[in-house]
């Protein structure tokens, strides 16, 4: 058995996935791996592309936009491995850093699942990880990020310490969230109901359910350029995103889901449905 399935789940993203492909085939991790493009039904040619340029990338075709989570666990279930890497197409991987990140959860007996720094194009770090989602938690975790991006100083400087150093936040970023499969496997792996957003933090309260904890570590670091897949489409990408967290709070706080429909609708914010996902 290899030691490291690498999924990568691409929707008209061609530019941004041969970016992270090259980075990866640059600078390969040191584990035996294989990675898998589950394409979503793109229109760019990227299926061609990576076929021509990658040949020893796997690709598995849904034929229509499954969404995140469907994709990313057919990618999964296609191959076999120690570990799983679920890897945005709008990455950039620096050498090293796969190994360094499966290294620090080898490391971790407890956790279940690790995610990086991570940090964009220009270096700036993200607000990549935090406490699992509910009204308050929601508020909080945006006043935070606008803290940062103002540069507050107790805030920034809280920040600083949280991204340098090693800890167990209720979840991590699935743009680069690396997971033991065991334990995925248990969970269920992604929950479908979560066409795209939310996903992660729903799989990462899984994992904890079951007793695992999740490791944020800052011994490896990944540029993520941040919604690309949803940037021709942004009206589509903030409907899928609406629609998610609504989903999100009827499977764990389900109290306040009529509340967030009431607020969401009286803002003009609240999403049609669509024929493409799944009903929570």
């Amino acid at each position: 058995m290899i030691r490291l399935a690498i999924v990568i789940v691409s929707f008209n993203t061609r530019r941004d996935l041969h970016a992270c492909l090259r980075s990866l085939h640059e600078g390969p991790p040191d584990l035996s791996h294989v990675v898998v493009v589950v394409d979503n039904g793109s229109s760019d040619g990227s299926v061609r592309a990576v076929r021509t340029a990658w040949p020893d990338v796997r690709v598995v075709e849904m034929g229509r936009n499954a969404g995140f989570a469907a994709a990313s666990n057919a990618g999964i279930r296609s191959c076999d491995s120690d570990l799983v890497l679920l890897l945005n197409s709008d990455t950039i991987v620096p050498p090293g850093s796969v190994d360094r990140l499966a290294a620090a959860l080898e490391e971790d007996a407890a956790a279940a699942a690790a995610g990086p720094r991570l940090v964009d194009s220009d270096g700036r770090l993200e607000l990549s990880f935090g406490r699992m989602l509910s009204p308050w938690n929601e508020a909080r975790q945006k006043l935070i990020a606008l803290a940062i991006a103002a540069g507050i100083p107790p805030i920034a400087g809280w920040f600083a310490r949280r991204v340098t150093t090693p800890h167990h936040p209720d979840w991590v970023s699935g743009a680069c969230l690396l997971v033991r499969r065991a334990a995925g496997a248990a969970a269920g792996w992604l929950d479908e109901r979560f066409f795209l957003y939310g996903e992660d933090v729903d799989f990462c309260a899984a994992l904890r359910a079951a007793g695992h904890r999740i490791l944020f570590t800052p011994a490896a670091e990944v540029v993520h350029l941040r919604g690309r897949s949803g940037a021709a489409d942004r009206a589509a990408a903030r409907a899928a995103y609406r629609r998610s967290q609504i989903a999100f709070y009827v499977k764990h706080h389900p109290r306040w889901a009529g509340v967030l429909r009431l607020y969401l609708r009286a803002r003009g914010q609240h999403p049609p449905p669509s024929p493409q996902e799944p009903a929570p």
